[in-house]
């Protein structure tokens, strides 16, 4: 089997995961295409400075790059907001990644797990691994299996949404210094979803690791099976 196919194979598995009926609203998406040179800006702003990690508070460097984000950032939040009304699974994503890189850590999980988790039940893969870290219990619940199970089905609908940021991606062959973001591709955010998996289903790890490795060379899901031997 070519690598090609192989790989092909692993987006349908590991469990037989009939495809969500999800009708993305071409309002939405207009709606979320606008937000996202503003966003861009946004990052861009104060000479490249990185995207902030933190609420805004007494530190003079940190309210200064926030003031160099004022002129765009809230127009594209608004947006994303009017998008996330029409039910657009990857506005909510952004939206609720907005939250989790600016709200004070105690209010993310209100903020930005209802939207995470929305997003991932219509199929997103970008959500998983944010869940993961801030949205107990979900995390750990069997809803949250199955809607990372129901992911490789969609992957033909949301390809022309890759690239995609993340506060962190383990499989992810790029990693940023500082306080920079990740950018995925879909096949990164593939893999992700299996080392989660692996996480959550002890009996079957090590083949949903493997899966991971034979995706994009997830080096994290690599060392873990090293581990394992």
């Amino acid at each position: 089997m070519s690598r090609v196919a192989l790989v092909a194979t692993l987006l349908i598995t590991p469990v037989a995961a009939q495809a969500l009926d999800v009708r993305i609203d071409p309002h939405a998406d207009l709606l979320y295409r606008q937000a996202l040179p503003l966003l861009e800006q946004a990052d861009n702003q104060d000479d490249g400075a990185a995207p902030l990690r933190t609420a805004l508070g007494d530190d003079p460097e940190l309210n200064r790059q926030g003031q160099a984000m004022a002129r765009t950032l809230p127009t594209a939040v608004a947006l994303l907001k009017k998008s996330v009304e029409l039910g657009h699974p990857v506005a909510q994503y952004r939206l609720a990644l907005y939250y989790t890189t600016y709200l004070p850590a105690g209010r993310i999980a209100d903020a930005a797990c209802p939207l995470l988790e929305a997003s991932l039940r219509q199929g997103f893969a970008p959500p998983a691994t944010a869940i993961a870290t801030w949205c107990s219990p979900y995390n750990a619940s069997p809803a949250y299996r199955e809607a990372l199970e129901a992911i490789p089905s969609m992957a033909t609908l949301y390809a022309p949404y890759y690239p995609q940021p993340a506060t962190r991606l383990a499989c992810a062959r790029s990693h940023p210094q500082g306080l920079q973001m990740q950018w995925g591709r879909q096949r990164d955010y593939q893999a992700e979803v299996f080392r989660l998996l692996g996480e959550l289903d002890p009996q079957q790890r090590r083949n949903l690791l493997q899966k991971a490795v034979e995706i994009n060379g997830c080096v994290e899901a690599q060392q873990r099976l090293t581990s394992q031997r």
